[in-house]
């Protein structure tokens, strides 16, 4: 029988608010760095995100993600189905010294930000009709699956693939799907081809890379499911891990660019977060060090794939969280210690991490794909040229973030 501890009770309570907190950070962050007038409508994609997928993951989602296992594949949808067997006692399966109705709520904060993240990639593209059926379907056929794949008993975790708290699940599905996303839309029409347009509020870009940073500390090391020893070392990794990119980044700006840009910092730091979090509990805090400088150099030469295959990723989604997910999940099989949790890195382990990555690198692409296919198919998914010219806040909300 297991019994709930309450010290991991309330430092999961604690990590779960964390994680909820990152997604307005996200709309903060992501709010910062496009055009003034299309702040609001990717504010409130994140928004919208809270309340769309809380509603996927009663209904169904958190049974298919975590429900007893079908093949390997997906989880029975009958067995959580609106929070049946979810109640205070543990699970004999997952975080067995918390309740089961505080592991469902922790992994609804993960399954709501991995849409959002997308949402900067086709910044000022996406009609909200279409955005909304997006939504549900990309939970529905991407997320879900994979979270089982990886977290839910299903084949991946099976064959030994491991993510602590969710490089693949989360970054690497969340970048290749944002590639997908964009290379079916198309180019934005009032942005020359190989011109960034500025942020237009960086105070507000530092905001929300502040509270990502805050929120992350509970996204990593709530992957222990206990306050221990492991999730201090989840929780030492992320800041390492994040200080170390920032000024990886800071650098390479340095040097190429001249001069060092505030806006490279904040991304930079983001980029070593996202590296970090599939090995935080797997390896030495030393290992953490070359972690983060391997994402920031990584993300930062990933822009040179991006100007050469001409797609535009408007705020460089797959350069930072797909890539950066990728270098930490590869990572995993190089640095990961037994000594600090139950995997040692090796070729085995490499390889395996590889496979989890090629495996949900292309059904998130390939299956973002069909998805975008098929709600075009009831109607336009992409704005128009005379809405897109006019801005989303107003085109579609008729708001604006700033009245000056």
């Amino acid at each position: 029988m297991y019994a709930v501890d309450s010290g991991d009770t309330a430092f999961i309570l604690l990590c779960t608010a964390l994680v909820c907190l990152m997604t307005p950070g996200l709309a903060f962050f992501y709010g910062g760095l496009v055009r003034r007038k299309n702040v609001l409508t990717i504010m409130m994609q994140s928004f919208i995100s809270m309340g769309v997928i809380a509603v996927v993951w009663i209904f169904g989602g958190f049974s298919l993600a975590f429900g007893p296992d079908v093949g390997g594949v997906i989880g029975d949808i009958t067995y959580h189905f609106a929070l049946d067997k979810v109640g205070a006692a543990p699970s004999p399966d997952y975080a067995t010294t918390v309740p089961f109705i505080l592991f469902f709520a922790y992994q609804l904060m993960f399954a709501i930000i991995t849409p959002a993240l997308i949402t900067g990639a086709f910044a000022g593209r996406f009609n909200f009709r279409g955005y909304l059926q997006f939504l549900v379907l990309w939970m529905i056929f991407v997320y879900i699956p994979v979270c089982h794949w990886v977290w839910g008993g299903g084949f991946l975790g099976r064959l030994g693939v491991v993510d602590f708290a969710g490089g693949i699940v989360v970054h690497v599905n969340a970048g290749f799907a944002a590639l997908s996303t964009v290379l079916f839309l198309g180019p934005r029409d009032d942005v020359a081809p190989g011109v960034h347009p500025e942020p237009n509020n960086l105070p507000l870009v530092a905001v929300g890379a502040g509270l990502l940073w805050f929120g992350w500390f509970g996204f990593n090391a709530g992957g222990a499911y206990a306050g221990d020893g492991l999730a201090a070392y989840a929780f030492t990794n992320t800041t390492i891990a994040g200080s170390i990119a920032m000024l990886v980044w800071m650098f390479l700006d340095w040097h190429f660019a001249r001069r060092p840009s505030f806006s490279g910092v904040l991304v930079g730091a983001v980029a070593g977060l996202a590296t970090i979090t599939p090995c935080a509990g797997y390896v030495p805090p030393w290992a953490s060090i070359i972690i983060g400088a391997a994402g920031a150099v990584v993300c930062y030469f990933a822009r040179c794939v991006q100007a050469r295959l001409h797609f535009d990723d408007a705020l460089e989604v797959w350069r930072a969280h797909g890539m950066g997910g990728t270098t930490g999940a590869l990572l995993v099989g190089v640095f990961a210690s037994a000594a600090i949790n139950h995997v040692q890195a090796g070729v085995e382990q490499f390889f395996l991490q590889l496979l989890g990555i090629v495996v949900t690198a292309a059904w998130s692409f390939c299956a973002t794909w069909i998805i975008l296919r098929v709600i075009s198919r009831f109607g336009p998914i992409r704005v128009n040229y005379e809405q897109e010219l006019e801005g989303l806040d107003e085109a579609l909300h008729g708001e604006s973030a700033y009245r000056l």
